[in-house]
């Protein structure tokens, strides 16, 4: 397929050509698409009766059509050892629910005992398969050992927790011979697939737990009810709803579970053999149990408030996951059994996942020429200066914050030295900075501070004599460190705390180079109804990134990151907190982006900081400029 680069003048904000400013470009999709044949065996089914039988690697099928359907193929008779690792290694990757396909090629023995459930190695390309030392050989023995090789992307351990890694796949198979056929006997639980197979065979699904905000529970309405993204990964066409109320029942992932807690007990679990599928009214209707499945069924116990959480946490969490939308979830004691309560679409929007994000239609802004906070109005991307301290006084501004509610600013000025915190009204003066930097060089002073939805003001001092990450409770109080657990040697550059309050995004610079990491925010009670919090289970989001420029929240669980991949040209992209790819995963392209800006709600446009001003992200998919004069654009948060 032939590709190219389109260069084309970005639009202004009210649709007009800007002949003047060919530096912006807009990239255009073309919107071509790969067709995928599918080969219809039937009674009556002619076939060639000449040619050549070739395989066809696993790896380039096609991983996006929903019509593709790939089956497994059984071991071919007196097929040498190579062959057979080969077939169930492409059998693993068909849609069969317990891979019986694939258990063909192993012994009767090992068949009953592998565990194709244990995790999923994803490669970057289809799997090698060589003999040790070179050729095929073995002949009549009795044994043979094949390896299964490639490079590593990822795994997705049993939780179905994606997890990015680098590295060598090197795993032996040992094979023997049953009824003089080779059979595999050994081998790793398990599954091991090119990433586009997996990308074709799995889905990502966000898992919804309540927030576990300790001793701040009490600093938001109903802070017991704040809902967390958990991304997980399960099989695209195997049943993926019951699989998805089964993988919430079994509670958080392990990064995630320090910092969040689930509405169900903790061995309530789903009857052996359920399948869910809603209703013609729209109802899914859920049968709960409790106790191992080796063990008696016990009651369920829970009081209405709980019940109706459960409810919350499996709507929103199931919501998406058909083509028809579930308006209604029922939770029964049993197949069968009496209702414990239920829960309307209408009703579980008091749970909504991203409630502390604030209104759904925020304002959008950034900081003018003049070095004040501005906001950008109306369609047509007209500006207007901002009401309070940080466009009515004197004090020039590098970067401003709003909170998530809209009410209040923090400002950083523009030697970077000061921290200031006002209200966004008229006739309040800005007042004393709440937090100075005694760096010397300007580029090791404070970085733009970061509001969460409990009203805490997030900013790092990148003071090298005392780098700090603070949080300033309420936004007002006396600035307290933060312990970052696994920082090192790192720097935190930049940050965004997510609105939940347990997430946040960190850019951390380690030797010059600047990468994107998440981490747990948890917090304690330090005693005297006081908490504390501490920052820990770093890991990498963006890893393909050699130089992250700037990143920002772009949904429950997704990032939008500036960098550049190794050896490789700018970008914008999507990526998920788990660090798997999103769909799509880059962007239209533009020259010189310093920033980026998005918000939790997914339906706001997207904006970037560019050397000819601030650009916005049409639906149309097209940039357009906002306008020429200003900078550092920023949704509130």
């Amino acid at each position: 397929m032939a590709t190219g680069t389109v260069t084309e003048r970005i639009r202004t904000a009210d649709g007009r050509a800007r002949p003047d400013r060919p530096a912006l470009r807009a990239l255009r999709r073309t919107g071509a698409a790969a067709g995928a044949a599918a080969l219809l065996l039937a009674g009556c089914a002619s076939m060639p009766d000449e040619g050549e039988v070739r395989r066809v690697n696993p790896s380039l099928r096609a991983d996006t059509d929903s019509q593709v359907r790939v089956f497994g193929v059984s071991p071919r008779k007196d097929a040498p050892p190579a062959q057979i690792v080969r077939g169930f290694l492409e059998a693993t990757t068909s849609e069969e629910p317990d891979f019986s396909t694939a258990r063909e090629y192993l012994t009767g023995r090992t068949a009953k005992s592998w565990d194709p459930f244990a995790r999923t190695t994803v490669l970057d390309g289809a799997p090698g398969v060589l003999s040790p030392g070179g050729a095929v050989t073995g002949g009549a023995s009795t044994g043979h050992t094949m390896e299964v090789t490639g490079s590593t992307v990822a795994v997705v351990d049993g939780e179905h927790a994606y997890r990015p890694a680098e590295g060598t796949y090197r795993e032996t198979f040992q094979l023997v011979r049953v009824d003089g056929q080779w059979r595999i006997d050994r081998l790793p639980d398990g599954l091991v697939v090119a990433e586009s197979d997996f990308q074709r065979i799995y889905q990502p699904v966000n898992i919804y737990h309540y927030a576990d905000l300790g001793p701040d529970t009490g600093a938001v309405t109903r802070g017991r009810d704040v809902l967390v993204a958990d991304p997980v990964y399960v099989r695209r066409r195997i049943d993926p709803v019951t699989e998805t109320v089964r993988t919430l029942l079994d509670g958080p992932t392990g990064w995630l579970a320090p910092v969040v807690d689930s509405a169900f007990p903790a061995d309530v679990r789903l009857p052996d053999g359920a399948r869910l599928s809603p209703d013609d009214s729209g109802t899914l209707t859920v049968p709960l149990t409790r106790g191992r499945a080796d063990e008696r069924e016990r009651p369920i116990r829970v009081d209405r408030a709980q019940c109706e959480r459960m409810a919350a946490q499996l709507l929103h969490t199931v919501d998406g996951q058909l083509a028809s939308k579930i308006g209604r979830v029922r939770l029964t004691l049993g197949e069968g059994g009496e209702e414990l309560c239920s829960q309307t679409g209408e009703e579980a929007r008091e749970y909504a996942p991203g409630r502390l994000n604030g209104d759904l239609d925020h304002r959008q802004y950034f900081i003018d020429s003049a070095d004040r906070l501005a906001m950008v109005v109306g369609g047509a991307g007209s500006t207007a200066p901002v009401p309070g301290p940080f466009s009515a006084g004197q004090a020039g501004m590098r970067a401003v914050s709003v909170s998530r509610d809209e009410a209040r600013g923090a400002g950083i000025s523009l030697d970077g030295r000061s921290l200031y915190v006002a209200p966004l009204e008229t006739g309040v003066a800005l007042g004393e900075s709440v937090l100075t930097s005694e760096a010397e060089r300007e580029g090791d002073r404070l970085t733009a501070p970061s509001w969460d939805g409990l009203g805490d003001l997030w900013v790092a001092d990148r003071n090298p004599a005392d780098p700090r990450l603070l949080r300033l409770r309420g936004g007002q109080e006396e600035p307290e460190e933060v312990e970052v657990t696994g920082l090192g040697d790192g720097r935190i550059e930049d940050l965004r705390i997510s609105s939940d309050g347990v997430r946040i995004a960190l850019l951390i610079s380690v030797d010059g180079r600047t990468t994107l990491q998440l981490g747990r925010v948890e917090r304690q009670d330090v005693g005297g109804g006081l908490s504390g919090a501490a920052v820990t289970g770093l890991r990498p989001v963006a890893p393909r990134m050699e130089d992250v420029v700037d990143a920002s929240w772009a949904g429950d669980s997704r990032l939008v990151v500036v960098g550049r991949e190794s050896a490789g040209v700018q970008q914008l992209r999507y990526t998920a907190t788990d660090g798997s790819p999103v769909s799509p995963a880059t962007l239209p392209g533009l020259n010189e982006v310093t920033g980026v800006a998005a918000s939790e709600n997914d339906e706001e446009p997207l904006l970037a900081d560019t050397r000819e001003g601030i650009a916005r992200l049409a639906r149309d998919g097209e940039w357009e400029l906002v306008t020429e004069e200003g900078s550092t654009p920023a949704y509130p948060g």
